[in-house]
């Protein structure tokens, strides 16, 4: 447990995220006893079930496909000490010399700044795109689902629920701030009609694909995470495509590693990573 004379680390609004990612030394955990090996496996069960025990705690566990790493975890969890006191818990659970670092990334939920207010959806997408007419029995049911869906849009941004989807995928970037193409030297304005055109590319594959854009800035080395939770690769696969040809991606997004993770249940994940 935490001491209680930590002070908690909790931000106004949102949770701290981590994802860890980590290689299995077979050479150590082949020295461990038959005994040793089922204590290490118990002790990171029971971690596990004691993470996602803890209020406002989620914690995915999957198997990494590909040799960048073996084994990775996404914690997400209001305070910063749990989270830091549960991340060194868990790179220790199966044993002092059996887990190593890959990767790691810490970021935090966040609302976008360039989310559609409802008077930008009304006048450049149901009119402008779709061409509708204000006060059309049309126009008045997509403002009403428009309104329904963005009741809980916020919420769903900053206290995400994450489905047990076997397909995760994550990779962090950022905004180009040098050179021709500076993200940053053009205007609020031009930004955010940019990222609509990004924001319309996610709307279609809604149902297929869970996007949780966490911010990293002042955090870590990009200025965003993103996670996809999918249900098999080619809805990752089909989304990121259609990405590429936005003009946000094209010409203002750099990007760093992708990660392609499988949850599973602990006893088949053991097994997968060959413990």
């Amino acid at each position: 447990m935490i001491h209680s004379e930590v002070s908690p680390i909790i931000p106004r609004s949102g949770w701290h995220v981590m994802h860890l990612f980590y290689h299995v030394d077979h050479a150590q955990w082949a020295l461990f006893s038959d005994d040793e090996k089922r204590h290490a496996m118990t002790r990171l069960t029971e971690l596990v079930q004691e993470i996602r025990a803890t209020p406002d705690t989620q914690l995915l566990v999957f198997s990494v496909v590909t040799s960048k790493a073996d084994l990775g975890f996404m914690l997400l969890t209001p305070d910063l000490q749990v989270a830091n006191h549960y991340e060194k818990q868990l790179g220790l659970s199966l044993g002092p010399e059996i887990l190593s670092a890959a990767y790691s990334y810490l970021s935090q939920t966040e609302v976008s700044e360039y989310t559609t207010t409802r008077e930008q959806y009304a006048a450049e997408t149901l009119v402008d795109e779709r061409g509708l007419a204000e006060g059309s029995p049309e126009f008045a049911a997509a403002i009403n689902e428009f309104d329904n869906s963005m009741a809980h849009s916020p919420q769903r941004c900053l206290y995400p629920e994450l489905p047990d989807w076997p397909v995760i995928c994550f990779y962090p970037m950022s905004q180009r701030r040098s050179g021709k193409h500076n993200w940053y030297a053009l205007s609020f304005d031009q930004r955010r009609k940019l990222m609509a055109g990004q924001a319309k590319v996610a709307r279609n594959h809604a149902g297929g694909i869970l996007q949780i854009i966490t911010g990293s800035t002042g955090l870590d080395e990009y200025e965003w995470g993103v996670t996809l939770l999918a249900k098999d690769t080619l809805n990752v696969k089909s989304i990121m495509y259609d990405m590429r040809f936005e003009e946000v991606s094209a010409r203002y997004s750099e990007f760093g590693d992708f990660f392609i993770g499988l949850q599973l249940p602990l006893d088949v994940l053991f097994r997968r990573i060959c413990l």
